[in-house]
């Protein structure tokens, strides 16, 4: 694919500006994440700004997220109670128009989740974000599914890509690894960006670099994984579009 000129500053002074109009409006987003992260996830998205939901009652998983303005979809601790519910999230998501991130975790563990992961990326997520050990199980295959959203692909840099298009994030700290759930939240937090910026790489790119610049600062004031966690939904409250633009470490790269 050949590569395509990205305006790095006009991604950030638009994701900037998604940010403050998240803040303004409080938007919901509606997540379907794993045991081990909902508390993360769910104080993460308050600390942003934005409001989460998180039933996956199948009685009610389609109103919550035809109401939303975003939906996160993880697929870590499943069983077949919530895989159903994820189905019935992305139908009602596809019927309202409502955007949503698919963060298929650890699906080169295991089959069934493998398989679960290829049938919703035909579903047609506005973004992927996935590690490479993921992305490889999923696309490194004859039978690979077709996807023509963002490709987020968490590292000790984010690469962050969209028909040729590719941003790289180095924003982070080697901290945040040793917390359970983190890349859950970065998933949900790109839904929050995508409730009031629908271009997915934009929304992509700005969740990348408020978290990473949430991690670094956090880092320097935690004294271990403890006090991080609670350091980083601070720093995620704190932050503002003027450090977004300043202290973003983005690059663009070949895809």
């Amino acid at each position: 694919m050949a590569d395509r000129p990205i305006d790095v500053k006009g991604r950030l002074d638009a994701g900037a500006d998604a940010l403050d109009r998240l803040r303004a409006t409080a938007p919901r987003v509606h997540c379907l994440t794993n045991m081990a992260a909902a508390n993360l996830v769910a104080n993460g998205l308050l600390a942003l700004g934005a409001v989460p939901s998180l039933t996956d009652h199948d009685e009610e998983v389609g109103a919550f997220t035809a109401g939303a303005g975003a939906l996160s979809v993880n697929l870590g601790t499943p069983d077949a109670e919530r895989l159903r519910a994820i189905d019935i999230a992305v139908a009602a998501a596809k019927v309202q128009g409502v955007p949503w991130v698919l963060d298929p975790v650890m699906i080169d563990r295991a089959p069934t989740r493998l398989r679960a992961a290829a049938k919703l990326v035909n579903d047609g997520p506005a973004v992927l974000r996935l590690n490479e050990g993921e992305r490889a199980a999923l696309f490194d295959s004859a039978d690979a599914p077709s996807f023509d959203g963002v490709l987020a692909i968490s590292g000790a840099a984010d690469s962050i890509g969209h028909h040729g298009a590719v941003l790289r994030v180095a924003n982070g700290d080697p901290m945040m690894t040793r917390v359970t759930g983190m890349g859950c939240l970065l998933g949900a937090l790109t839904g929050a960006f995508l409730t009031v910026e629908r271009d997915g790489l934009t929304a992509a790119l700005a969740a990348s670099v408020l978290l990473g610049l949430a991690g670094e600062r956090a880092a320097g004031s935690a004294r271990g994984p403890g006090g991080f966690q609670p350091a980083l939904l601070d720093r995620l409250h704190d932050l503002t579009p003027d450090d977004l633009m300043r202290d973003a470490k983005v690059t663009t790269c070949a895809d």
